[in-house]
């Protein structure tokens, strides 16, 4: 009986093929995967960049179905990609959301791909390499985007998820491209980069752009009060806009380090009820 029960668990966990359930049956041993890696050459950058891609279970049998997607910065294996595929795993076994391709960015240099130029001192000085988050967002809408778009079968439903300067990165997307995605999940955004100049010129920028069907989850935790001011001051900009959904919610058991798994499942949970 020990045995028919594992032999179901793999059957619905791991896609194996019959070969591979008997050989593990015998005591053979195989590696456990969540995703595949590719590799996107691009020109604006200059660089290759590493994807980490989740494929949700049944797509390679289904030819009909097209899958939202979830774009993750900070998503090499080591940061962020294998707990927010976690997430996105439970949410669809219980079906809080549906089947969702995730999109892991691997970095090269985060703190150059997600800031702006900065003429504070103390800026320049703690990222040598900063000011490249314009050809990062370049490569998001030119390379990236068109990429999955032509190799994976995906909906009309965008999200970028993205914490500190990555969500630093996400609220300036938000703010000057926002129809590049379809929904923004920014964790505790580093808006105190170039003192504060983002978030000082955040009214300008909203009102410059249609905010129709767009999402914006915005969290952040017990952390630097600066940081939780800031947020809170992003908050009230984003509600301001009547086309703009968005959500403010304050996680005040997590910190800095502890917020993305938890803020990531709240969020997720919350955006597709109200997308139901």
């Amino acid at each position: 009986m020990r045995k028919l029960l594992l032999l179901l668990a793999i059957l619905f966990t791991c896609n194996l093929s019959n070969a591979q359930v008997a050989s593990i049956a015998k005591g053979e041993r195989y590696p456990l995967s969540i995703g595949i890696i590719d590799h996107v050459q691009s020109a604006v950058m200059g660089e290759d960049r590493t994807l980490n891609i989740y494929l949700p279970d049944g797509y390679d049998k289904d030819t009909t179905t097209k899958y939202p997607v979830i774009y993750l910065l900070d998503g090499s294996k080591d940061e962020d990609f294998i707990h927010v595929v976690g997430v996105v795993q439970f949410l669809t076994m219980i079906q809080a959301m549906p089947n969702t391709i995730v999109v892991g960015i691997a970095n090269v240099d985060r703190k150059r791909d997600f800031t702006y130029p900065s003429t504070n001192p103390v800026d320049v000085k703690l990222v040598p390499t900063l000011g490249g988050s314009a050809k990062f967002t370049t490569f998001l809408e030119t390379e990236l985007q068109p990429h999955i778009q032509k190799f994976y079968k995906v909906s009309s439903s965008k999200t970028l998820i993205g914490q500190s300067l990555g969500g630093l990165l996400a609220t300036e997307v938000l703010l000057k491209k926002p129809a590049l995605f379809t929904q923004y999940i920014i964790v505790s955004p580093s808006l105190w980069w170039d003192t504060e100049n983002l978030l000082k010129g955040a009214v300008a920028m909203r009102r410059s752009h249609s905010y129709k069907g767009v999402n914006a989850y915005l969290l952040v935790g017990n952390e630097d009060p600066q940081m939780i001011g800031d947020a809170k001051k992003l908050a009230q900009i984003l509600k301001a806009d009547r086309d703009l959904r968005s959500t403010f919610s304050y996680l005040p058991k997590e910190d800095h380090l502890t917020i993305l798994h938890n803020a990531v499942y709240e969020a997720l949970l919350a955006l597709n009820k109200k997308a139901r």
